[in-house]
């Protein structure tokens, strides 16, 4: 229930009117403070505990409300509901964040952008946890804490370090595309509403018949992409470190929505185990000669957060918040995050996250056997915590949300297999390929800048060699320009 905060008197946490809001209580004039003072301790109490743990990664956020419209027919692909017919529309809630940064980092910085859907659908929530770009550093989750390890604060400098940087990538190849995205043009978006969104992952979606397809989302900004050169991504985070959040609240404020045109790749799944990439990579793009984007839908952001810690902060998303009709794939990657993150939030937020506002389902209602844990807030009265039950209480419907995959082998740790064209440089090539003369200039300037700042010579040539295997003169000129700088 809203509480109207704006009339009548100040009070305690409990309803009693405050007094006085501007002195403590003391023993006489001049003398030491009271115990005895309610508000006093309360509103000390409750400031020391005001925060929550920040997110590992992509603690640096905004979000906005708005609408998701399907504008072409994909019931042959999918029996989600909210895809159901053109025309169709969906509350949505988007978060944006970078990804390395804590909370009190800039928005200006080279770093991933965090793109986070919520579906408030009359199914139950779906999330669509992806990021900027369309691919990723990694394709196994058991490397992703070592990755963010060297991402983020050394232990004993208390910084991030170029040696771990570049030492861990060094070591993985497979990170040679994304990091190519990373220190390309579009490395520093000039705000949120100037980037595309990706789903990354492969995804599978599910039609009435049982057929499975794979999908890969794309969302292409309808503001046209904008980016930041490194020069004015530093004066920017200089002078006003909030810019894109700033920048997204103050466009829906004028009435200016941003909005993107909704895309998806679609492989048949008969089609997968003789792709040339391995289409559950999430290092590899699906070429679009080969799986053309077609468009789905249009996602308009239109109503700012009124409380930015109860609707950004205690926001969660998980790739495991799945509807009707769409599911998982075989990336190992996504197989990890859907634990990851679920975990993460009921570390963070609490076991009843779900229960807020901004992530409960807006247009059904959950209905489950959890009780209990902290903050509960007895939504279900007397009903019966247990299923089966004859008292009339939710069960099963004994229909799968996807098609379940046939798998073969022994268990064991196991690479993911490989395909015609797999490597971990060819789509890094491929990239770097297509830049124009400019792009590649400022390319091997943003990535010797910071190879340059890298202490022992074999860790710095380690990296260089990775690019100089993705393209010859890549590795060549990012060489020249490195030893240049560490003269």
């Amino acid at each position: 229930m809203s509480v109207d905060s704006s009339t009548g008197p100040l009070t305690t946490e409990t309803g009693a009117p405050v007094a006085d809001n501007q002195n403590s209580e003391a023993a006489g004039v001049g003398g030491p403070g009271l115990i005895q003072d309610q508000l006093l301790i309360e509103k000390l109490a409750h400031f020391n505990r005001e925060r929550i743990p920040e997110r590992i990664v992509h603690a640096r956020g905004a979000g906005a409300y708005g609408t998701f419209t399907v504008t072409a027919d994909v019931t042959r692909y999918t029996r989600a509901a909210f895809l159901s017919e053109v025309g169709k529309q969906t509350e949505t809630f988007l978060r944006f964040s970078t990804v390395a940064g804590n909370l009190g980092a800039a928005d200006a910085v080279r770093d991933p952008r965090g793109f986070a859907l919520k579906f408030y659908t009359e199914e139950g929530n779906y999330d669509l946890v992806g990021n900027n770009t369309p691919v990723f550093f990694i394709k196994d989750a058991i490397k992703f804490p070592d990755f963010i390890h060297t991402q983020k604060r050394d232990p004993y400098t208390g910084s991030q370090e170029a040696d771990n940087v570049w030492d861990f990538w060094g070591l993985s190849p497979e990170s040679t595309h994304q990091v190519t995205w990373l220190f390309g043009d579009r490395g520093i978006p000039a705000s949120y509403r100037h980037m595309n969104g990706y789903g990354s992952h492969t995804f599978q979606w599910n039609n009435e018949a049982g057929e499975v397809f794979w999908v890969k989302y794309h969302f292409k900004t309808d503001q046209g992409i904008k980016n930041l050169t490194q020069d004015e991504a530093n004066t920017l985070a200089g002078e006003d470190p909030d810019s894109h959040q700033r920048d997204l609240r103050e466009s829906i404020e004028r009435g200016d929505f941003p909005t993107w045109t909704v895309q998806v790749q679609i492989m048949p799944a008969a089609e997968a185990a003789n792709y040339r990439f391995n289409p559950f990579d999430l290092t590899k793009v699906w070429p679009h000669e080969d799986y053309p984007p077609i468009e789905i839908g249009k996602l308009e952001l239109n109503r700012n957060p009124q409380n930015i810690f109860a609707e950004v902060e205690q926001s969660i998303f998980s790739p495991h918040h799945f509807v009707p009709g769409i599911g998982p794939s075989p990336d190992k990657m996504l197989q990890g995050r859907l634990f990851a993150y679920g975990d993460a939030h009921r570390y963070r937020v609490g076991i009843n996250a779900d229960h807020l506002p901004v992530n409960r389902p807006h247009a059904t209602e959950a209905r489950t056997h959890g009780r209990d844990g902290a903050l509960y807030d007895g939504r279900h009265a007397g009903q019966k915590n247990y299923e089966p039950n004859s008292f009339g209480g939710p069960a099963q419907t004994g229909r799968p949300l996807w098609v379940s995959a046939a798998v073969t082998g022994a268990t064991g740790e196991h690479a993911a297999p490989s395909h015609a064209e797999d490597n971990d440089f060819v789509q890094a090539g491929n990239l770097y390929r297509l830049l124009a003369e400019d792009e590649k200039e400022r390319l091997i300037n943003n990535l010797a800048g910071f190879i340059a700042k890298v202490s022992r010579d074999d860790i710095a040539q380690r990296a260089i060699e990775n690019f100089r295997k993705a393209d010859a003169d890549y590795g060549k000129r990012l060489e020249a320009a490195v030893q240049a700088l560490r003269g």
